[in-house]
């Protein structure tokens, strides 16, 4: 079951306190007209966070940009299913311990994201195949605002998640893309963003 996480001590529950997703995490407050290009609302942008060494990359990128924008981060995390199907007791408690773990990382993560740029980020939690859990999330979160991804160096193409919403899902995308290349220097993503 998906959840979300808020800011510590909002309505929702403490750092750990979470909602199944699809119910109110932390409201996304009106700026006024016209701020930050989104209808009145502060832009969000998400970040996926996965086991490539690239990810760090969008997630700089995007610090810096919600610092400049006066935005705020949403930070997904995707659990593929385990596959022990006729051993359920093990696929639970696999299920468990691979949450938990995501969890504290997303938690950590999410400390350093406050330490950067002064919020705490939405976090999103899904179970299944990466490429639809994203699109899935932004078809139904409309508080995200920009999908930042990094595309890894190299010859073997961008990433999995790059191709697809660049390919067979970019009918369904409902919010611009950055895709930062994971090749350029720290100091590069900051003036670019």
């Amino acid at each position: 079951m998906p959840i979300e996480l808020g800011d510590p001590g909002s309505e929702n529950g403490a750092r750990g306190g979470a909602v199944p997703s699809g119910h109110p995490g932390v409201p996304m407050p009106e700026l006024g007209p016209g701020v930050a290009g989104n209808g009145g609302r502060e832009r969000v942008f998400l970040v996926v966070v996965d086991d490539t060494a690239e990810w760090q990359s969008a997630l700089r990128f995007a610090c810096r940009r919600a610092a400049h924008t006066g935005g705020r981060l949403a930070l997904l995390a995707i659990i593929e299913p385990v596959g022990f199907q006729h051993w359920m007791a093990v696929e639970e408690k696999m299920r468990a311990e691979i949450r938990e773990e995501v969890e504290r990382r997303l938690n950590s993560i999410a400390e350093q994201v406050q330490a950067t740029i002064g919020r705490y980020p939405i976090i999103h939690i899904r179970e299944g195949k990466p490429t639809e859990e994203l699109i899935g999330l932004i078809e139904e979160e409309p508080s995200i605002s920009v999908l930042v991804l990094a595309a890894r160096g190299g010859g073997d193409g961008p990433g999995p998640l790059i191709s697809y919403v660049t390919g067979k899902g970019i009918g369904r995308m409902r919010v611009p893309m950055t895709i930062v290349p994971a090749t350029l220097a720290d100091d590069a993503i900051d003036a670019l963003a």
